[in-house]
């Protein structure tokens, strides 16, 4: 029963430690781009190369 004395705190810790670098990332701007090299990927404009017209 004493584990949980130790555990429940230490859980806790690493829950708000994992909160607190969540609001890191969204302050430090890694979510501000909505379209990523994930969707960039699909678009068939970027095939065609540099020299030919879209």
């Amino acid at each position: 029963m004493t584990i949980l004395l130790i555990l429940a705190p230490l859980s806790m810790l690493l829950a708000g430690l994992g909160l607190v670098a969540f609001f890191w990332t969204f302050k430090a701007g890694q979510y501000d781009d909505p379209m990523g090299d994930a969707e960039r990927i699909l678009l068939d404009h970027l095939d065609a190369g540099p020299d030919d017209p879209v």
